[in-house]
C-alpha cells in the first residue's frame, strides 16, 4: 500500500492518477501461463488410455498390413517394410512404462548384479518426472527407446499427434540423458502377426520419421501379476529361438516382476540362453547416439515445463482446498453468528432513546434528487434536524432545499471540498448529540432514525451501522447487488457486531455520537473510503460499533457494469487504504485489537486474498472439465452454489425480502463474479503501484419514486410525487427548532403494490 500523499483541496482533484496498464498485461500473461501449464499438464496426465500393455483388444482388420511383415522379425523397418529376428539363444530383455521411482531401480539392481543388460520402452512424461533414472538406465550400459509421451494408442491417433508423441518422447530423453534413440515399442502392441490396419498406418509413419519399430515375441503377462511362478513359466523360452521378452518396470505393483527376474535370469543363463539388448540381439549397429545441443536445451526446457507444471498444480490443489475449505467454514461460521445476533437483538438496548437527532446530509449537484431524500427524512418518527451541507454544486441543489421552507431543514453551503470536509462541516453545525450521516441519494424508512440510535442506550456504542437496501432490482445486475447487500454485507456485518469488529459503517445509513467524532478529530480525507475509514478510527478509540438491522434505507445501485466497476473499484481500493492506514491495530488491545485481529485478517482474507485466488479458480474448474471427471466438477461446484443458496435463503429470511432472486445466483457465478475479483485484483495493483484513484461520480438512473396511497392504487391514476403526496398530509409543526412527523406508515401501500421501496428521480452522489 502507498503511503497517502496530501491532497488538494476539492472533490475532482488529486496529486496522482497514473493509468495502470501493465498489471492487465501481467494478469493476462499470468492467467495464459497458467493455462498454458495446466493444458500441458493436462495432456500429459490424462488424454492417455491406462489399459496395460497386451491387454485384450478389439479385433479389427489387418488386410492392409503385408505378409512379410506379419510372417517377418519383431524389428520393423516400416518406411522399407522389412524386418528382423533376434539370433538363435538370444533374449532381449525389454522392459515397457517406466522409469518408476520405486521398481525401476529395484531391476537395474537386479540385472547388475547378473551382468545383464537390456533395452527399457520409456514413456515421456515418465522421464521427464523421474530424469534422474533415465540417466542411470544409460550410465548402466542398458539401451533406452521410446514408448510415446503419455502412452497413447498410436494407431487410433492422428498423424500429427503420432509425430508429436515421437518428437516430445525424444526430446524427453535428450533432455534427461543427453542422448537420442530410434528404437520404438508403441503402446499396446505385442506380436507382428497381432497389427492391424492402423498399427500398420502408426508403424509406416513412424518409419518415415526414422524410428525403428520394436514389437515383441514372447509376453511374461506380468501386467497380469499372475504370481512369480506364472510369470517365470511365461517368460521361458519353448526352444531354442531367440525372443524378444515383454515386462514391466512401473505401471502398478510390479513386486513379482521383481522377484521373478531374480529366478529367470539365472535358470536362462544356465539352460544356455543369452540375454543382450535389442540391437545387439538382431546385430544392428548402436543405435542409440549422442544428442544435438538444441535437442538436449529444448529437452531441458520440456522437462523444466513438466516440473513446473506438476509443481504449480500440487500448490495450486492444496490452494484451493485451503480456500474451499476456509469459505465453507466462513459460511458456517457466518451462519452460527447471524442465528446468535438474532437472539442478542431480541434484548432491548436499555431505555428508548428519545433525544432528538442531528441529520447531516452531504450534496453535491444532488439537484434530482435532494427534495426526495430531505421529505423522507422529514418524515421521520423521531424528533429530527436536517442539516444539508452544500458542497459547492453547479445545478442548484440548495436552492432546491431552500425553496422548500420545510420546518427543521438547514442549508450550509461552502465551496467544494469533498464529502469529508462537508460531513465535518455538518458535525461542527449539528445541535444534537446523536448524529446520523446519509448520502444525498438514499430514502429512509419512517421509523429508521428511530431505530438506528436505540443502540445509543449502552454508553459503550460510538456508532451504529444501518440496514442498506438496493431499490432498483429489475434485471440481473439489480438482482446481483440486491443479493449482494442482503446476504454478503448484512450477514457480515452480524458476523462483525457479535465479534466487536465492525469496518464500516456505510456512508448511506450510519448513526455517531457526536463525542466520538470529536474525539477522533471528525471525518478524515486521507483515504477514499471515508466511512471505513471513521469506522476503524473509532473502533480502535475504544468505541463499541454495532449493527441495527431495523434501520432501513432504500439506495440506487449502478445500473451498468461500468458503472459499477467504478462504485466497487473506489471501494475497494479505499478499503485498502483505511486498512494499511490502521494496521496498527494488529498489536493494540481491547477494542482496537478486535478490530485488527479480527476485522482486518478477515477483510484480508475474504477480500483481498481469496478474490486475488478467484481466476485460478476458474481456469482449475475449466481444467477439471476438460481434463478431468465433469461429474465430479460439476458435482462440486453444485455443492458450493447449494451452499451459498441456503445462505442467500436464510439472510433473506432474516431481513423478511422475498427469495425469488435467488434464483439467479447461478448466473452470478459467470459475470458479477468476474467483475468483482477483477475490482480487487484492479485495486491491490493499484496500491502496490502507489497511485491515486480519483473521486468519481456515479450515475442514477431515477429508479426511487414517491410511494402512492391505497386510494390512488384503486383509482390507478397517474402517480403523484413524493412531494405532491406529502403537501397532501404536511408534517407536523416541529418543536424547538427540530421536526417530529407523522408516525403512521406511507410506504404500505407501495410495498403491496410493487413489493419495494419507494422510488425518486435521477441524481449524483459521492461515490
Amino acid at each position: 500500500m502507498s503511503k497517502n500523499r496530501r491532497r488538494p483541496r476539492g472533490r475532482h482533484t488529486t496529486v496522482r492518477n497514473v493509468p495502470l496498464r501493465t498489471h492487465w498485461l501481467l494478469l493476462t500473461t499470468f492467467v495464459v501461463t497458467l493455462s498454458a501449464a495446466l493444458l500441458l499438464q493436462g495432456y500429459t496426465q490424462h488424454m492417455f488410455d491406462t489399459t496395460p500393455d497386451g491387454a485384450p483388444r478389439t479385433a479389427t482388420s489387418a488386410a492392409a498390413v503385408p505378409a512379410q511383415i506379419t510372417s517377418g522379425g519383431p524389428v520393423i523397418e516400416g518406411s522399407a517394410a522389412r524386418t528382423a529376428k533376434p539370433a538363435a539363444r538370444t533374449i532381449a530383455l525389454t522392459f515397457d512404462d517406466g522409469p518408476d521411482p520405486v521398481w525401476t531401480p529395484k531391476i537395474l539392481d537386479i540385472l547388475r548384479r547378473n551382468d545383464v543388460h537390456a533395452t527399457f520402452f520409456t514413456v515421456g512424461t515418465q522421464v521427464a518426472a523421474h530424469p534422474d533414472l533415465a540417466r542411470r538406465i544409460v550410465a548402466d550400459g542398458h539401451q533406452i527407446g521410446l514408448h510415446s509421451f503419455t502412452h497413447t494408442n498410436l494407431g487410433a491417433a492422428s498423424a500429427w499427434r503420432r509425430s508429436l508423441e515421437l518428437r516430445e518422447s525424444q526430446l524427453a530423453i535428450a533432455g534427461a540423458t543427453g542422448v537420442t534413440t530410434p528404437l520404438l515399442r508403441p503402446p499396446y502392441s505385442s506380436t507382428s502377426e497381432a497389427l492391424t490396419n492402423d498399427d500398420w498406418s502408426a508403424v509406416v509413419q513412424a518409419g518415415q520419421e526414422g524410428y525403428l519399430t520394436i514389437l515383441t515375441t514372447q509376453d511374461s503377462e506380468d501386467w497380469r501379476r499372475p504370481g512369480v511362478d506364472r510369470i517365470v513359466a511365461n517368460a521361458t523360452p519353448n526352444g531354442t529361438d531367440g525372443q524378444i521378452l515383454l515386462m514391466h518396470d512401473a505401471g502398478g505393483d510390479r513386486s513379482q516382476t521383481v522377484a521373478a527376474l531374480e529366478q529367470l535370469i539365472p535358470e536362462l543363463k544356465s539352460a544356455g540362453f543369452r540375454f543382450t539388448t535389442v540391437s545387439d540381439s538382431v546385430a544392428l549397429p548402436s543405435p542409440v547416439q549422442s544428442a544435438t545441443a538444441a535437442d538436449h536445451w529444448q529437452g531441458l526446457a520440456l522437462i523444466t515445463a513438466l516440473r513446473t507444471s506438476d509443481w504449480v498444480l500440487t500448490v495450486l490443489s492444496w490452494l484451493l482446498w485451503a480456500a474451499g475449505a476456509i469459505s465453507v467454514l466462513r459460511a458456517v461460521a457466518v451462519l452460527v453468528a447471524a442465528r446468535r445476533h438474532v437472539r442478542m437483538r431480541r434484548k432491548p438496548w436499555g431505555r428508548p432513546v428519545t433525544e432528538p437527532v442531528s441529520i447531516i446530509v452531504p450534496a453535491y449537484n444532488e439537484s434530482a434528487g435532494i427534495e426526495a431524500a430531505v421529505r423522507s427524512l422529514l418524515a421521520s418518527d423521531h424528533p429530527v434536524e436536517i442539516i444539508v451541507v452544500d458542497d459547492g454544486s453547479t445545478d442548484g441543489t440548495a436552492d432546491i432545499v431552500e425553496a422548500l421552507h420545510l420546518p427543521g431543514v438547514r442549508v450550509i453551503r461552502q465551496q467544494n471540498a469533498g464529502k469529508p470536509a462537508a460531513l465535518n462541516t455538518g458535525i461542527a453545525a449539528a445541535s444534537c448529540n446523536l448524529l446520523v450521516m446519509v448520502d444525498g441519494d438514499t430514502v429512509f424508512e419512517p421509523d429508521a432514525v428511530r431505530m438506528i440510535v436505540q443502540p445509543f442506550a449502552n454508553r459503550r456504542v460510538g456508532a451504529v451501522s444501518g440496514n442498506a437496501k438496493v431499490v432498483n432490482r429489475g434485471g440481473l445486475l439489480g438482482r446481483w447487488q440486491h443479493i449482494e447487500y442482503v446476504v454478503g454485507f448484512n450477514l457480515d456485518r452480524r458476523l462483525f457486531d457479535l465479534a466487536e469488529c465492525m469496518p464500516t459503517v456505510p456512508g448511506a445509513v450510519g448513526a455517531f455520537r457526536r463525542e466520538a467524532l470529536l474525539r477522533i478529530g471528525g471525518v478524515s480525507d486521507t483515504t477514499l473510503a471515508e466511512d471505513t475509514d471513521l469506522t476503524m478510527a473509532l473502533c480502535r478509540d475504544g468505541w463499541r460499533v454495532v449493527y441495527e438491522e431495523r434501520a432501513k434505507a432504500w439506495t440506487e445501485a449502478p445500473a451498468s457494469l461500468g458503472a459499477l466497476w467504478k462504485q466497487r473499484y473506489r471501494w475497494c481500493y479505499g478499503t485498502l487504504q483505511a486498512m494499511w492506514k490502521h494496521r496498527g491495530a494488529l498489536v493494540q488491545r481491547g477494542q482496537a485489537g478486535k478490530l485488527g485481529r479480527r476485522g482486518l485478517l478477515y477483510l484480508l482474507m475474504f477480500q483481498v486474498l481469496l478474490p486475488l485466488l478467484a481466476p485460478v479458480v476458474d481456469v482449475i474448474a475449466v481444467y477439471g472439465l476438460i481434463f478431468l471427471d465433469p461429474v465430479h466438477i460439476v458435482g462440486l461446484w453444485c455443492a458450493f452454489l447449494l451452499i451459498q443458496v441456503l445462505m442467500g435463503a436464510y439472510a433473506f429470511r432474516l431481513d423478511k425480502e422475498k427469495a425469488g432472486p435467488l434464483w439467479s445466483l447461478p448466473l452470478q457465478q459467470f459475470v458479477y463474479r468476474q467483475l468483482m475479483y477483477l475490482v480487487v485484483i484492479q485495486s491491490v495493483f493499484t496500491a502496490i503501484a502507489g497511485s491515486r484513484l480519483r473521486w468519481q461520480r456515479m450515475e442514477r438512473y431515477g429508479s426511487l419514486q414517491v410511494p402512492v396511497t391505497a386510494a390512488e392504487q384503486s383509482a390507478s391514476p397517474p402517480l403523484r410525487s413524493w412531494t405532491e403526496e406529502l403537501d397532501a398530509a404536511p408534517p407536523t409543526a416541529p418543536s424547538a427548532g427540530f421536526h417530529h412527523g407523522p408516525v403512521e406508515e406511507p410506504w404500505q401501500p407501495y410495498r403491496q403494490q410493487t413489493g419495494s421501496a419507494p422510488e425518486h428521480g435521477p441524481y449524483t452522489e459521492y461515490s
